[in-house]
């Protein structure tokens, strides 16, 4: 149990340290958007700051791995969602990005949120599950992604609108989410075939399974999604978003599909379905737009010292 925690701590660093490098690699760069991915990936691959970030993720995806293997799906998306914390402070400090009043506010309700499901958890009653239907993952899974695809691309299209006010990438945020939860399911499913025996036959298996294909396409398109948005929007809001939807995807979607049951004791109960609701509840009330910048009025002139 405490590998897991000491892996998930791991992962959320690696998580965080990586896409604050690639925010950092991306505001150099010139405009990218998911219309042209070749070009995207020509430009990214160029950029040896964004290829150590994303070597950061890659590892940080190798920590999730183990977490898998050690904690119930609940528990890892309570500590994964700490990394929150980690990822405003060095936003601030690497890219110099500053917080709203209300959005500090809507991160330590989020933060409160997953602490009551962290503290619904109780290791002798939660159980670690290994396996699910396979359909029953394609039916939760392919309309998760067909409503990711449809939220980025509804807020792309309202993105190119002339007079449409800054964006804060909330839209951005949960359509990402939405494809990373189902990474997140996909990389529950590949922990499971993880083995020190008959290694052959594990990755047989897997390859029959939906696990690595669903891997392959989230991969693929939150690659491409994830760099259009990040370039445009603050890492410090846009990150906190997409992680919370998708703590909030895979302990609920996935505890389900894996079969790890909700607590019987009403207590845990309430604290797991009440910190959903809560974590929910501040997601659809944060800003979506940022304070446009004052513009003189139409004809005045501009001021310049003698």
């Amino acid at each position: 149990m405490w590998w897991g925690v000491a892996a998930a701590l791991m992962a959320n660093t690696l998580y965080s340290l990586g896409f604050v490098l690639e925010k950092r690699a991306l505001t150099s760069l010139p405009e990218v958007t998911i219309r042209q991915p070749a070009r995207l990936l020509r430009l990214v691959l160029g950029s040896p700051l964004w290829i150590g970030g994303s070597l950061s993720l890659a590892a940080g995806f190798g920590a999730q791995l183990a977490v898998y293997r050690t904690l119930p799906i609940a528990a890892a998306q309570g500590i994964f969602v700490s990394g929150l914390v980690l990822l405003v402070l060095l936003s601030a400090r690497l890219l110099g990005e500053e917080t709203t009043g209300r959005e500090r506010y809507a991160l330590g309700a989020i933060l409160a949120a997953l602490l009551m499901v962290v503290l619904s958890l109780k290791e002798s009653a939660d159980t670690v599950s290994r396996s699910a239907p396979y359909q029953l993952i394609l039916l939760v899974c392919v309309p998760s992604l067909a409503a990711g695809v449809w939220l980025y691309g509804s807020a792309e299209r309202r993105s190119r609108h002339r007079h449409r006010a800054p964006t804060t990438g909330v839209e951005y945020g949960v359509a990402v989410g939405l494809l990373y939860g189902v990474s997140s399911l996909a990389i529950k499913g590949v922990s499971s075939y993880l083995t020190t025996s008959g290694l052959g036959g594990a990755v047989v298996d897997l390859l029959e399974s939906p696990y690595p294909y669903l891997l392959m396409f989230t991969g693929a398109f939150g690659l491409v999604m994830s760099q259009a948005a990040l370039q445009r929007c603050r890492a410090s809001l846009i990150v906190p978003v997409c992680t919370t939807v998708t703590c909030l995807y895979t302990a609920v979607l996935g505890t389900l599909s894996f079969g790890e049951a909700l607590p019987h004791d009403p207590l845990r109960l309430s604290l797991r379905l009440g910190g959903t609701a809560l974590a929910v509840s501040v997601l659809l009330t944060m800003p979506k737009h940022d304070t446009a910048p004052a513009q003189p009025p139409i004809g005045a002139k501009e001021l310049t010292p003698p």
